[in-house]
């Protein structure tokens, strides 16, 4: 997995590469299959972690497909509303710096 800004910032652990792949796809659901292969997490250490992303209310379950279980980013909760709200800022910051530097070097 290549490693982008907001990883940079906050450090390149499993459970940033987790919150990056959820923060990225607001939108979507996932498998724990997909967690594990998109956010470049083994298997053991996502069933070790992400019990207490369920747990603190980070992520939640949204819906069953077959034995597969769902899980979606919980928009709704204040804590990840901040984690939202510093992911954008990081990437923002991050495009600004580019700009001037694109502007600088023009």
């Amino acid at each position: 997995m290549e490693k982008n800004v907001y990883l940079e910032v906050v450090g390149d652990t499993p459970i940033n590469r987790l919150l990056d792949l959820f923060m990225t796809g607001r939108g979507f659901d996932y498998t724990l299959t997909d967690l594990a292969n998109k956010a470049g997490v083994s298997w053991s250490t996502l069933h070790r972690i992400f019990p207490q992303l369920v747990k603190n209310n980070i992520v939640v379950k949204v819906r069953d497909v077959g034995r597969a279980k769902l899980y979606k980013l919980n928009l709704a909760d204040p804590v990840v509303k901040k984690f939202v709200a510093l992911y954008d800022t990081i990437l923002i910051q991050s495009m600004h710096k580019a700009a001037k530097k694109a502007l600088v070097t023009a």
